[in-house]
Formats: structure tokens, sequence, C-alpha cells
């Protein structure tokens, strides 16, 4: 395997059988790799809000003079988007290195498409000898390949229920899950304004130092800044974050909580906060592109993160009609999602999403009609870059197209505008 494309398209072919859980394949594989950091380690886990965490962690961390690895997922649009050094994603050179490495001593060792990647990414940032790592939880926590990291403060974003059929049917269960990548003795920030007692009762069970929104950390903001209070300390006079979105200034006081936690090993100055903080970058997360009609692009994919997409449309003012352009996969709860987001929208172009977890576009037209009653489906499209076609032409310059629902649906969208 001489090219990242060639890697890449045998892990998807091997791999076709889906999720796998467990750690003791990726322990045996990162054992042989002598897989350790001797920097700090954030591991970021949550339902929603992982990717803006990261990307703050990231920017911040940056500003104040740190060579940071960041390791994300899924990616939007190039496989390098998961691999990040000093705010550079990797080059195809490292990663295809890095896979070889992983295949030289896993040895009959059977991983999935993501443990596997997983170690080669964690592989090629170790050779680089970074100052820090921030490394984002796949799914759930206790079994994900990313806790196989020790992590030195570990943060949940938010809990919800997602990926119910691995992780549990109620937020005590997916809780209780992501709670395990919290460490004895080491700080463990959950950004949850309502964290189920399994959370917490983990958190103490194991002896992390536990920072908890509303306890231990909190916000608060006017229309030109806002202040962040991490026990007993405030900083006041903050710019707001660059990603747009009301829930992004608890994803970022989370962010703060966890550096407060980590000053000792990471001083942070105040600058390299209003700059990160400023400069931030995320695609997909409530993005909205310049032009008319406005585009707004979101990988919201559960009720949870629909709810907040929802809430932010709200804040963009008035619009005469909303197109959106929406594909999720199959085991999403649909119903759910729509409810939170119908009534924001005038007209839907469902589309297909590809490999086995992809919902049909007519399936998903059933299941929208079956939400909202009322709905009015344009037509049903084959991919998501034929729905925006669509939704374009039939859009006024005043108009709002919004495209949302997977990962898949936004790449598919920023590769058809030529924003790759």
């Amino acid at each position: 395997m001489d090219t990242l494309g060639a890697w890449l398209a045998r892990l998807e072919a091997v791999h076709r059988g889906g999720m796998v859980l467990g750690l003791e394949r990726v322990a045996e594989v990162a054992a042989r790799l002598e897989l350790r950091f001797s920097c700090p380690v954030f591991v970021v886990g949550g339902t929603n809000g992982k990717g803006s965490t990261c990307a703050m962690l990231e920017s911040i961390l940056s500003h104040a003079g740190y060579r940071v690895a960041l390791y994300t997922s899924p990616h939007l649009v190039r496989f390098n988007e998961r691999a990040r050094f000093g705010q550079q994603a990797l080059s195809d050179a490292e990663l295809v290195d890095a896979f070889g490495a992983v295949e030289a001593v896993r040895k009959g060792v059977e991983l999935s498409y993501f443990e596997f990647t997983t170690l080669a990414i964690l592989h090629a940032f170790m050779q680089r000898e970074p100052d820090v790592l921030v490394a984002e939880v796949g799914m759930g926590g206790r079994l994900d390949a990313v806790n196989l990291l020790d992590a030195d403060c570990a943060i949940v974003t938010s809990i919800d229920i997602d990926h119910a059929q691995w992780l549990g049917d109620t937020r005590e269960k997916i809780a209780w899950e992501k709670a395990h990548i919290f460490r004895s003795g080491r700080p463990a920030v959950c950004s949850d304004p309502a964290p189920p007692a399994t959370l917490i009762d983990y958190a103490n069970t194991v002896g992390a130092d536990l920072y908890r929104f509303g306890r231990d950390f909190n916000y608060a903001g006017d229309r030109q800044q806002w202040s962040c209070a991490v026990r007993g300390k405030r900083r006041a006079g903050l710019a707001y974050p660059a990603l747009r979105g009301a829930n992004q200034l608890l994803n970022a006081s989370g962010v703060l909580a966890a550096l407060d936690a980590m000053r000792v090993r990471l001083p942070v100055p105040a600058h390299a906060i209003r700059q990160g903080l400023a400069l931030v970058e995320l695609a997909g997360r409530f993005q909205v592109l310049p032009g008319r009609p406005v585009t707004v692009l979101d990988v919201a994919h559960n009720p949870h993160a629909v709810a907040h997409l929802a809430a932010n449309l709200d804040q963009m003012g008035f619009f005469p009609e909303t197109y959106a352009v929406v594909g999720m996969l199959a085991d999403k709860d649909v119903h759910s999602a729509v409810q939170r987001i119908a009534s924001r929208i005038q007209f839907w172009l469902p589309c297909s999403l590809p490999g086995p977890r992809g919902l049909d576009a007519q399936a998903f037209a059933g299941k929208l009609t079956e939400a909202a009653a009322d709905a009015k489906v344009i037509d049903c499209f084959e991919r998501p870059a034929l729905a925006l076609e669509r939704a374009r032409e039939l859009a006024q310059d005043d108009d709002r197209i919004l495209v949302f629902g997977s990962f898949l649906t936004v790449s598919d969208a920023l590769q058809s505008l030529g924003r790759t």
C-alpha cells in the first residue's frame, strides 16, 4: 500500500461489518507500537459539542505557543482532517508510514477501521513529539479506542441519547459509558448542565477531580462580551467564540475549566484565550456560507443537536422561506429530530446517504410525514449535492437553505460547492 487512498479503500473493504467495541485488541497492538505520550493529554467525549470543544482547545493552546496534536473524527472531506499537528493536517506520506507501522506489528490481530486508523494517527503524533495532545472520543467512552489514552484531563461535553443500540437507551446508561474517560486523581470536566447521577457517581468512585457546570464553573454574557468563572477565579471581558451558536459559550466555559485545571503544567496567558476563541474555525458546525441566499451547514444528526440547531436558526432573523437539504443515517431517531425543527422549515429536500447505515431518501420522506404531517417535500434525491443544486434553483435571494442531518450530508454539499 503506497497511497493513502489505497490504505483507506482496503480498510473500508475489510471492515464493512460495522462497529466493534472493546479495548483488548487495540491495547495489544498499542503495546507493540510502544505507544505512549509524555506530554499532557486531553480526551474529549460527549454526545454533542466534542468537535467544537476540541477546536477551541487546539486554537487557544496553539496561540499560547504549544505544538498541539489534534485527533478528531469523522472527517468532512479529506481523511487527513482527522490528524492535525500545529494546526495543519498531516500529509498523506506521514499517514501512509503510520498505517504501515500498525500493519507491521498487528500480526493477525483484527482491528476495526476506527481502531486501525486511531492507532496509526496516534503513532504519527508520537513521532512528532507534541507539547500537548487533544483527542476526541469516537463513540461512548468506556470501550472506545481513544480511551486507551491515559487522560490527564477528560472532558464530557453533553449527554443525550444517541447510538442507543451500543451505549444504552437512557441518559443514565450513556453517561456511565462516557464517564469512563475519567481518571483517578485527575481533573474531569462535565459541561452538561444536568449530568446524570451515574456520571457523578463514577467520578467519585474513581476519585476524579470533577468540575461541574453550575457548581465549579459557569458563564454570563451580554451582547458585547462574556465572562467565565472557574472555582472562584473569574475571567471577564472575553470576546465571543468565532464559532456560531448559542451553545458555544457552554462549550467554551468547559474549555476554560479544563485549562484552569491544567494551569500548572500548561500555563495559558490571557491573550492566547482571547485570540484562540476569536480565531477558532470548525467546518460544518452552524457554518454560514457567504452569499445569497444564505446557506447554513450543520452536522446535527440527533435530537439534542437538532434542537440546538433550531434555536440557532431562530436567532438569525426573518427569512421568507427555508429549504432543508437533509440526509440521515438509518440508526438515528429521525422522528424526534424532525419534530424539533419542522416548524422552522417550509420545504424539504430529502437525500439518500451511502453505505449500509445510510437512510434512503424515500424512507426519510416517510418518516418525515409521520413526524410532521404538513411537511412539504419538494422531491427525493440520490445524494445531497443534487438536493442542494435543486434548492439553489428554487430559493430566492432573501430565502435560506439549510443542509443538515449527517457528516456525510454536509461533506457532499461542501464538495459540490468546491469548498474542499
